[in-house]
């Protein structure tokens, strides 16, 4: 669980009602950031504008070539790889798209105290690496065992506990071939920028963002089940302080709406002028294959279904929909609610939980269409 330092890092809390961002929730937003919304016209996400969340800090590597990456534990063959070495397995590259599983915290009420996302934690890449289970492989799994560890480079205190940033994985998660695990060297056809886990980090299709973890350092198998602090207390599903909650685990299903018109620049409201208005965005979700988008133009009081775009064998990344509107003068709310292949689908009403976690309420764009009469 890493060692408890008294007196740094406050336990998890919620805000109370009406209170605004602190200046700890400010400095978060600072240092993360991010996709601009109208940045999903892009298939695939540039490194620049994808999301970023860093718990800790961003580690310095002076020197790529030095890099190892261990596998160790309950394994018959320890294995120690350098980049270099990693590179002459067979390569995989997939696209996927990453979601932060506090992605829309900051509009719950009450609002969890942490990194304060709208909608915006998300993007899509195409990673390229080393699939997990060839090195598992190598390594030579004992037949006890029960998770894989993964250990990252960032250091840091969290809630009061100094630790290393750790996650694991189920064996069968890590190492199934379809999803494919990856330990990722490159974005986008170009090694991992320093923000996105260079020189190495895991790639884990369909799964929020705590599962990929970056600068990635240390692969440990276990017989028991893991326990570290990002495991067993950061991330889990619980509406009370008390509860042990569930884990939180694949993506689910959302829609998002790419702004049209133009904003305001304050309340980022939309303007659109009268006439037809190409509404559009993108879907996807970690849980099954998303089936169908339905949009509606009055906040929610009905839904039209929209025009998806095929996976075209993308299977974990986002798809594209749009359906035509006719603007009239006035002012709209703009949802766009996708629906999954095992029937999951977004909810109208807001979920909650303590963390702000897997939190999927359908979208809600304000856009304000002028009367022409007034702008004579």
């Amino acid at each position: 669980m890493g060692r408890r330092l008294t007196g740094v890092s406050a336990p998890a809390w919620l805000a109370a009602a009406g209170e605004g961002l602190g200046q700890d929730e400010l400095a978060l937003a600072t240092r993360n950031h991010g996709l601009p919304l109208e940045a999903m016209r892009y298939d695939v996400t540039p490194p620049g504008l994808h999301y970023v969340l860093t718990h800790y800090d961003i580690p310095h590597v002076m020197d790529e070539a030095a890099w190892q990456l261990n596998v160790s534990g309950r394994v018959q063959h320890v294995l120690t790889l350098s980049t270099a070495q990693l590179r002459t397995y067979p390569a995989v590259t997939t696209r996927v798209t990453l979601e932060c599983a506090g992605n829309g915290r900051a509009l719950l009420s009450p609002r969890p105290v942490s990194q304060p996302w709208l909608v915006e934690a998300v993007g899509t890449a195409e990673w390229t690496g080393v699939p997990l289970r060839l090195l598992l492989d190598e390594a030579g799994v004992a037949s006890d065992a029960v998770d894989v560890v993964f250990t990252g480079a960032d250091h840091g205190v969290e809630r009061g506990v100094e630790q290393d940033y750790q996650r694991s994985l189920p064996l069968d998660v890590a190492t199934c071939e379809d999803p494919e695990v990856l330990v990722a060297y490159a974005m986008n056809g170009a090694p991992l920028p320093p923000q996105h886990g260079r020189p190495l980090r895991l790639v884990v299709p369909g799964w929020y963002g705590m599962a990929q973890v970056k600068w990635l350092c240390g692969i440990t198998v276990t017989d028991t089940p893991f326990t570290g602090f990002q495991q067993s207390v950061a991330y889990r599903i619980r509406r009370e302080s008390a509860e042990a909650g569930e884990p939180v685990t694949c993506i689910a299903p959302r829609a998002l709406l790419i702004p049209p018109g133009f904003p305001d620049f304050m309340s980022r409201t939309r303007v659109v002028p009268p006439g037809p208005v190409l509404l559009e965005g993108r879907a996807w979700s970690g849980r099954a294959p998303v089936t169908s988008v339905d949009v509606s133009t009055d906040g929610g009081a009905t839904w039209h279904p929209a025009e998806l775009e095929r996976d075209h064998g993308h299977r974990w990344s986002w798809r594209r929909w749009s359906r035509r509107w006719f603007a009239v003068p006035g002012d709209h709310v703009l949802s766009a609610r996708a629906t999954d292949e095992a029937g999951n689908t977004q909810p109208l009403e807001q979920p909650w939980n303590r963390g702000g976690f897997a939190n999927n309420l359908v979208q809600r764009v304000p856009v304000f269409c002028p009367d022409p009469a007034d702008t004579a």
